[in-house]
């Protein structure tokens, strides 16, 4: 079985982007909605929608 790799090459690329921004962003912060270490988890384990869920939910508007 051949993996079709420029399919799947794209998401791969963007989930680590969005990932290690998203761990920037929550690590800079200094307010979440909720506690840092659950956001971390968050971001780290729900591919793709855990970064979006952050930056949706997660920083408080100042």
């Amino acid at each position: 079985m051949d993996i079709p790799w420029g399919l799947i090459a794209p998401i791969v690329i963007l989930d680590l982007i969005l990932k290690i921004t998203a761990l920037v962003s929550c690590i800079k912060e200094e307010n979440t909605n909720g506690t840092k270490w659950v956001w971390i988890l968050i971001i780290l384990f729900l591919n793709l929608i855990g970064p979006v869920l952050y930056f949706v939910i997660g920083r408080k508007k100042q």
